[in-house]
């Protein structure tokens, strides 16, 4: 271990517009600071103001200039972590308009539909800003996200947090207020990859189908079971994707200290399902699903959707 002083290859370019800083803290940047009992607080700093909790205060001042990773102890003795915020605790505990996209569906979105450098994503559903500062730092400087939101005060949310988290406005991205389902054919765009998080992903889905370049991606976030049946019939009926996978995904912590190696109790369980499909080249239908579907599947309580092959009223026993 070494008190040398610490030599950096500099500072993230601005022109990779990551988010990221390295070297000593400055003011205008956001740090998170965590106390012993795990309590978080990301704030703005600022030269010459104070930051209060139940432990006292602390002087910006102290913090600006200094390497992060230090511990630092407030007026009143507590003591603090301090570190720049990662994008998976700023989406966290920034301001809301919408629920957020949680970092492991955030995560599971950017590695499942693939989302490349250079690609063009459209996003259906901007929320609070979350999934969409994924969606930029996959793509980067030199990729599109164009994001369609319907309600004007969950656009001004988002559109205030992706500036905050990138300290600018990102010049890949774009934000247009109004439903997508009529205001991407307007456009005429093509786009690589579809993210449709909204309550029905199915009204979008012809929209999406014809923006989509072949091999494209569209990929569905919604909470409810029934959102998930209707929308994977939906993508079956219309004939013009693959076979669509569905799935969700859990994240459960550990508690390890010596012997006592257990689960946590702070599970991350349900927070929604996600629906992929890739686009197939006009005119081209995928092979029908061999598997026959399971009894009842389909039977006369089922008011959804049928996927080809399948008789509106079932065959009598």
């Amino acid at each position: 271990m070494t008190d040398a002083p610490l030599s950096y290859p500099g500072d993230v370019s601005p022109d990779a517009w990551s988010g990221v800083h390295r070297g000593p803290l400055r003011a205008g940047e956001w740090v998170r600071l965590v106390d012993g009992k795990g309590r978080k607080h990301n704030f703005e700093l600022i030269e010459g103001k104070r930051f209060f909790s139940n432990k006292g205060h602390l002087e910006h001042d102290e913090l600006i200039g200094r390497e992060e990773g230090f511990t630092v102890t407030s007026s009143a003795g507590g003591e603090y972590l301090v570190f720049r915020p990662l994008l998976s605790e700023f989406v966290v505990s920034m301001p809301r308009g919408a629920a957020v996209v949680y970092p492991k569906d955030s995560a599971q979105i950017v590695a499942m539909a693939d989302i490349f450098p250079g690609a063009h994503v459209v996003e259906a559903g901007v929320g609070s800003g979350a999934l969409t500062c994924s969606l930029l730092r996959a793509v980067g400087p030199h990729g599109r996200v164009s994001s369609y939101e319907r309600r004007e005060e969950f656009a001004d949310v988002a559109r205030r947090n992706v500036t905050q988290f990138f300290g600018g406005d990102h010049p890949a991205w774009t934000l247009t207020l109004g439903d997508l389902a009529e205001e991407l054919p307007a456009s005429g765009e093509r786009c690589d990859r579809i993210i449709l998080d909204m309550l029905a992903p199915w009204d979008c889905l012809d929209a999406a189908a014809d923006a989509l370049l072949p091999g494209g991606i569209v990929c569905a976030y919604v909470a409810t079971t029934t959102q998930l049946s209707k929308f994977v019939e939906a993508v079956r009926v219309h004939g013009g994707f693959t076979e669509p996978t569905p799935w969700e995904s859990l994240v459960r912590d550990w508690h390890v200290e010596g012997l006592a190696v257990r689960p946590g109790h702070k599970m991350i369980g349900h927070t929604a399902f996600l629906v992929t499909a890739r686009r197939m080249a006009p005119g081209q239908r995928a092979p029908l699903k061999k598997r026959r579907p399971a009894p009842g599947a389909y039977g006369p309580d089922y008011t959804g959707p049928r996927p080809p092959g399948v008789p509106d009223t079932p065959a009598d026993d």
